[in-house]
C-alpha cells in the first residue's frame, strides 16, 4: 500500500468509508483499526481485514457487527486477490435506512476496499540485489538514458570524481546484466556489489 487514505462510497443511501494504511505488524494494524473507531464514532460497524509478512501468512478479518461473513471476509479477499500484504484496510458504515441483504453487504465491503485501492495506489515490495556501477563522465550520459529504457532498475545515481547509478537486480539478472553492461561500456565500467534490499515501486512506475 503507498500510503494512507480514507475513500468514500454510497450505496443504498449507506455511506462505506474504507481507510487504507500500510503497517509493518498486527499491533500497528490494531491501532490503525482503533484510530478509525476514535475518528468515526457516531458509525455502528467498522469491519476490518490486514495482511502481514512477505509470504502474507498473518490474515485477520472482523464483521463488527455485520451478519457473519458479509464484511471481513469480501474485505480480507480483495487484499488477497491484489496480492496486498503489510496493509490494513478498515471500512466504516453509516446505515442509509435500507437493508442490502447478505448478498449487497458483500459486495459493498469488497467494492469499498476494492475502489479505495485504486484510488490510493499501491507499492511493489522486491527483493533486489543492489550493485554500483562506476563509469567516467563521457560515458555516464548514455549509459544512464540506456538504463533507464532497460528492464533493470536505476535506483539512485551519485557524481564525484566519476559518475555512480546503483542499480536493482531481480534473482538471476546478474550475469545478463554484466554482459549488457560490458557491451555497452567496452568493458569500462567498474561495479560493486551492495548487497540485497528490499526496494518499493509503483507498478510501472519508478520508486517511492
Amino acid at each position: 500500500m503507498a500510503r494512507t487514505s480514507v475513500h468514500e462510497i454510497e450505496i443504498k443511501r449507506s455511506r462505506f468509508l474504507c481507510a487504507l494504511a500500510p503497517v509493518p505488524s498486527e499491533e500497528a494494524a490494531r491501532e490503525f483499526i482503533a484510530a478509525r473507531r476514535r475518528a468515526e464514532p457516531g458509525a455502528r460497524h467498522h469491519c476490518h481485514a490486514f495482511v502481514l509478512g512477505p509470504d502474507g501468512r498473518t490474515q485477520r478479518s472482523s464483521d463488527d457487527g455485520e451478519p457473519a461473513g458479509t464484511a471481513g471476509t469480501p474485505m480480507l479477499e480483495v487484499l488477497r486477490r491484489r496480492e496486498l500484504t503489510d496493509t490494513v484496510a478498515v471500512v466504516t458504515r453509516y446505515f442509509g435506512g435500507v437493508l442490502l441483504g447478505a448478498g449487497g453487504l458483500i459486495r459493498a465491503y469488497g467494492q469499498s476496499v476494492s475502489d479505495a485501492v485504486e484510488a490510493v495506489g499501491v507499492l511493489e515490495h522486491r527483493r533486489l540485489s543492489l550493485v554500483e556501477v562506476a563509469v567516467s563522465y563521457d560515458r555516464a550520459g548514455r549509459l544512464e538514458n540506456d538504463l533507464r529504457a532497460s528492464p533493470y532498475l536505476l535506483r539512485a545515481t551519485r557524481f564525484d570524481e566519476l559518475a555512480r547509478f546503483e542499480v536493482g537486480l531481480a534473482p538471476g539478472e546478474a550475469p545478463a546484466f554484466a554482459g549488457w553492461l560490458a557491451d555497452l561500456t567496452n568493458g569500462e565500467a567498474a561495479t560493486t556489489p551492495l548487497g540485497d534490499h528490499w526496494v518499493a515501486r509503483r507498478p510501472g512506475k519508478g520508486l517511492e
